[in-house]
């Protein structure tokens, strides 16, 4: 998807959305300056014509960057790394191929059933569903998965260096704190997590810094 060349960098963005918070991640660590344009999801802004017509998807993030429209988190953040050399990636093609695992572990596993429209959706139907309840398992079941791949002794999910598994962990722990999942559970995970977090461009991201 293109648009018209701007030097400006707009992300279309929700605060609370793990996919938004990934890419704000990203900007951050490679100290690229952005104009946040806010979707309020829980207003339903997603399916306003003007978004739509960003977004076909009616989700966020959009990123307006190199005189692109680019979509879908993940394709973003491999779009700068590709663009802009930030690393996220390793060179070794089985170091890539265990990096996007571990990343897809959680943005394609995890996240998609804990998406807000899903969980709404699975409590509508009734049953005894909760929202506490179906986001507290679905997290849970996919940190279990998660914990023992991440193996070696290195500061972050592949390495010394923050990855795109990385840029995926930090927005699932907070959401796994959101819902009370019990991290005492998952000790490399929460290791990992606190060391990405003290960095201060992946801090500066966080929903409470951002939240309108």
């Amino acid at each position: 998807m293109t648009t018209g060349p701007t030097a400006e960098v707009i992300l279309h963005d929700y605060w609370r959305s793990s996919s938004a918070y990934r890419v704000r991640i990203a900007l951050n660590l490679l100290g690229i300056a952005y104009r946040a344009v806010p979707v309020d999801l829980s207003a339903g802004a997603q399916s306003d014509p003007g978004h739509l017509g960003l977004n076909p998807q009616g989700l966020v993030p959009v990123l307006q960057i190199d005189g692109l429209r680019l979509i879908q988190s993940l394709a973003i953040l491999e779009y700068l790394d590709e663009t802009r050399k930030a690393g996220f990636l390793p060179i070794a093609p089985a170091d890539r191929a265990r990096i996007r695992a571990l990343a897809h572990a959680i943005a394609m596993d995890i996240q998609p059933v804990c998406n807000l429209r899903v969980a709404q959706h699975a409590v509508s139907l009734g049953q005894g569903i909760t929202m506490q309840g179906w986001m507290s398992h679905f997290i849970s079941l996919g940190f279990r998965g998660l914990e023992p791949m991440l193996t070696g002794d290195t500061r972050f999910c592949h390495g010394d260096r923050p990855g795109l598994a990385d840029l995926c962990l930090v927005p699932q722990v907070y959401n796994a704190r959101r819902w009370d999942v019990d991290l005492t559970r998952f000790p490399r995970i929460t290791a990992i997590a606190a060391r990405l977090e003290a960095l201060p461009p992946v801090a500066a991201a966080h929903p409470d810094r951002v939240k309108p």
